[in-house]
């Protein structure tokens, strides 16, 4: 082999090995890698690729290991939005404000949208488009199951998630709406004949112990307290034999309507325990679905395609009479 067959050969190798061949990123940025609702969304990611093996795109998950890392998912943002091989980004804004301020700093010239929970009205036009759930609808039906049980009202405690979390504040208001028959009360004094208890919201930062131990404490100071509007599932799905071991002595009160527990998400052991009974009602999101959707809508992005804004992923509901078909397959 002469010097030049030599030199061609060199240079087609490091082409082959050059990453600019490497696939081009689609990433989509959770909240927290410690969530099993996330990891649903990166199965629907991993079926995406699979099913586009010889796409020139590939979908790529990450996010801080842990929910309550705010500032980390941030910076998971800004570092990916710096790599030359992200072409657009799907983002789960666990603190909508952070996450705007840095979309506003980087000032990305690549599709954004969206996934799961979404920035606050006043910086939509940050991003092309929200995929996922209709938070506000999700939030008006967990009370409207808790309306439906107690129509004369009641006290109650709402268990949320990260206080920045647009997704969940949206749920809460939805909430509040549905049992109080007005909108956009901050908090409920008697509205519809329903009080929220001192000391709530609960905040659990999305982990399921801290949810508990919260459910816990209400309890305990307030022993005639009519329900729990439990705006994500980290309670039940996080700590799973916690829940139960708190909620099975209300058993009976749940089953007659007196206490009502209505819960968001129905994953992990959440559809189990409604089949128990120690749940009057779960309004469960698509995940799955979200995971698999994102690459495709970030691709007609990319392509300057129409794509409708929202994109709501629909809602399953489940009770104690209905486990065994409420899932969507």
């Amino acid at each position: 082999m002469n010097k030049f067959s030599v030199l061609v050969a060199a240079a087609a190798l490091a082409l082959s090995a050059s990453p600019a061949l490497a696939k081009k990123q689609l990433v989509i940025v959770v909240k927290g890698l410690d969530n099993p609702f996330f990891e649903a969304i990166n199965q629907g990611c991993q079926k995406w690729n699979k099913e586009n093996p010889t796409s020139e795109y590939e979908c790529f998950y990450t996010g801080p290991a842990s929910t309550s890392d705010e500032a980390g998912e941030a910076q998971i943002v800004q570092d990916m939005l710096g790599k030359a091989d992200t072409v657009a980004m799907a983002i789960s804004p666990s603190n909508a404000k952070l996450i705007a301020q840095t979309l506003k700093t980087a000032a990305p010239s690549i599709p954004i949208m969206t996934l799961d929970a979404d920035l606050a009205a006043e910086d939509s036009a940050l991003r092309k488009t929200y995929l996922g759930t209709d938070n506000y609808l999700m939030g008006y039906r967990i009370g409207e199951y808790i309306k439906e049980k107690k129509p004369n009202g009641g006290t109650f405690c709402s268990i949320q998630g990260n206080p920045g979390a647009d997704n969940i504040l949206r749920r809460a208001q939805g909430t509040r709406d549905a049992l109080s028959g007005q909108k956009g009360l901050p908090a409920l004094k008697g509205e519809g004949g329903w009080t929220e208890v001192d000391g709530c919201p609960i905040f659990t930062n999305d982990d399921g112990a801290k949810g508990v131990q919260g459910m816990t404490d209400i309890l305990a100071a307030n022993p005639k307290l009519d329900a729990f509007a439990i705006e994500g599932g980290w309670p039940l799905f996080g700590a799973p034999q916690p829940y139960r071991d708190l909620v099975k002595p209300l058993a009976d009160r749940i089953a007659s309507g007196d206490f009502v527990i209505s819960a968001a998400d129905t994953i992990g052991d959440e559809v189990a325990i409604a089949k128990e009974g120690l749940v009057t009602a779960l309004v469960g999101q698509r995940p799955f679905e979200m995971g698999y959707k994102a690459p495709s809508v970030m691709i007609d992005l990319i392509e300057g395609k129409k794509v409708d804004d929202p994109v709501f992923t629909g809602l399953d509901e489940c009770t104690k009479d209905t486990v065994d078909t409420c899932i969507q397959k």
